[in-house]
């Protein structure tokens, strides 16, 4: 989900050193645990997921609409650690490309929660997880960066993904497969969730690149400014389609609650476990957020995902997670016995 893409600055070791780790390093030392930053992303997948879920289960909720409730959870938690903190709000020199970052960001969003109305949970997961394999394209565009052979099959490989869980007409014909659920209700969802999930992507993996350039700013900033236009952008967009309403019933209320909870709590930490684990070991951990996200489309919403399904998100999960590697293993020392190990995926 394009949410943890504001927090990709820690992504190239540019950790905040504005915010105080040493307490989180006490713990894991004190708790013998290794392993706390995985831990820590694990369970903000979990957060996530469950924020997908409820954003597919509010049916009666424009997903617009909650775009919004969940910027305000972006929002309200990061504007005290911005005041605390001192920093400048919307900084100089930093204008242009912070706006084009919301912009981004708040589309990718705003298209990933239609995907996750309009298509299988763990699907529209899957397309929208594999938005770190596409950074290489535009990496190459806008930064003159080297699109090595080890990027190419990887897009590929993840492209043939997204060709196996989308299945398009066009490559499958008339008779598109379909989800064991949808052969019983005749109900099966229109190319524009796959068109959504698909875009979301693109818009996200452009996030990435804004935040390279702005990795020397302090998370806060970032987030605060993607909080409020963010919020302003949802609720235009909700105005201009005349979804600006508070949900009816009081379950549908309190989910948006909790929507707006899970958010933080996800965001919280995602933040911590980047702040005391490497960024390769944490993204790989992040793809608990697809078997979360099996998991819930059966539990919640009764539907088995097909083979087809399987075998893209296994392609997907792959490109992400070698894409990781090969990331966390350019940053240890060339003589670091690590490094030789996975000098097969750096082509050394």
């Amino acid at each position: 989900m394009p949410e943890n893409l504001e927090l990709h600055q820690f992504v190239d070791g540019t950790r905040s050193g504005d915010l105080s780790n040493q307490w989180l390093e006490q713990l894991k030392t004190r708790a013998n645990c290794p392993y706390l930053g995985i831990i820590l992303a694990t369970l903000s997948s979990l957060f996530f997921s469950l924020c997908s879920v409820i954003v597919k289960g509010l049916v009666d909720v424009n997903p617009m609409e909650l775009a919004s409730f969940r910027f305000v959870g972006v929002l309200l938690p990061t504007i005290p650690i911005l005041i605390y903190t001192e920093q400048p709000v919307f900084p100089e020199g930093k204008r242009v490309i912070l706006l084009l970052r919301c912009f981004m960001g708040t589309t990718g969003l705003m298209l990933s929660f239609y995907a996750f109305r309009h298509m299988p949970l763990a699907d529209a997961s899957v397309i929208i997880f594999s938005t770190p394999v596409f950074v290489a394209i535009f990496a190459r565009a806008f930064l003159k960066e080297p699109c090595t052979l080890f990027n190419v099959l990887t897009i590929n490989m993840t492209l043939l993904g997204v060709v196996l869980i989308t299945r398009p007409p066009l490559v499958f014909g008339e008779a598109t497969p379909e989800l064991d659920s949808e052969k019983d209700s005749d109900k099966a969802y229109d190319i524009w969730g796959p068109v959504a999930a698909i875009s979301s992507t693109l818009f996200g993996a452009n996030v990435y690149i804004l935040l390279r350039a702005l990795k020397n700013l302090h998370f806060s900033v970032i987030m605060t400014n993607f909080g409020a236009i963010a919020l302003v952008y949802t609720l235009i967009v909700c105005g201009s389609i005349g979804a600006v309403c508070w949900p009816s019933c009081g379950r549908d209320r309190w989910l948006v609650v909790v929507l707006g909870i899970f958010s933080f709590l996800g965001q919280i930490l995602l933040t911590l476990s980047l702040q005391v684990e490497q960024a390769g070991p944490v993204a790989i951990a992040r793809c608990a957020d697809i078997v979360f996200a099996f998991i819930w489309q059966i539990l919640f919403f009764g539907e088995a995902p097909n083979v087809y399904s399987l075998c893209g998100a296994l392609m997907v999960v792959s490109s992400v997670i070698l894409t990781a590697m090969k990331k966390w293993a350019m940053t240890l020392p060339r003589e670091s016995s690590l490094r030789k190990r996975l000098r097969l995926i750096l082509m050394e």
